[in-house]
């Protein structure tokens, strides 16, 4: 989530007081605004209105990423005013793959701002396109349910002296009803998209 809250802290506000219920919320960057001790050395106060800042930020589960490099964020063209970090960043708790983010004060060119930049890994994720399928009201079904049913019936619920044997029963019909469903179903498109397009002659 971007931020910008103004000298007025209008946007701080606003999400103080509607208590925005936002979840897996990953990052929240933006220009806030405030000049605080917390993270910025060179600044000798703690603003009032950063206490306002840590209570939105706890309420979406966030916690203050540290700079790889202590530097400005904005840069002032006003003679006699020095540079400040008002530009934050701010990641999910207890995610040890996002710890902290940089400052890129050589990028900010004609702006008056620096880049910040944080790196968000993307983990491989395998996405099954097809999956096996009984159809509804199909012999398959009928022969599915009848089966099952059977096996239902067969279990041997006598002498259940202790936990052991009744685990051994629950995982052999567990094991029987999947030998059941391979049986009866078949595999199957998840749905139209999945079909495959690629072929010999898009190479």
């Amino acid at each position: 989530m971007n931020i910008y809250s103004d000298s007025s802290h209008l946007a701080l506000k606003y999400l103080k007081d509607t208590e925005a219920n936002i979840r897996n919320l990953l990052i929240m960057t933006g220009n806030f605004n405030i000049c605080d001790s917390s993270w910025d050395l060179s600044f000798p106060y703690h603003s009032s209105i950063s206490n306002n800042l840590i209570i939105v930020v706890d309420s979406f589960n966030l916690d203050l990423s540290s700079p790889t490099n202590q530097v400005p964020t904005r840069y002032s063209d006003t003679p006699g005013k020095s540079n400040s970090i008002i530009d934050l960043m701010f990641l999910q708790s207890r995610l040890t793959e996002l710890n902290n983010h940089s400052i890129y004060s050589d990028w900010h060119l004609m702006s008056d701002y620096a880049l910040l930049m944080v790196t968000i890994p993307i983990v491989e994720e395998n996405i099954n396109l097809t999956r096996f399928s009984i159809a509804k009201n199909s012999k398959e079904e009928a022969s599915f349910i009848k089966d099952v049913s059977s096996l239902i019936r067969n279990l041997d619920m006598f002498n259940l002296s202790d936990i052991d044997r009744l685990e051994n029963i629950i995982n052999s019909l567990a094991s029987n009803i999947e030998r059941t469903w391979k049986k009866n179903s078949k595999l199957i498109n998840i749905s139209r998209h999945s079909k495959s397009w690629w072929n010999n002659k898009c190479n």
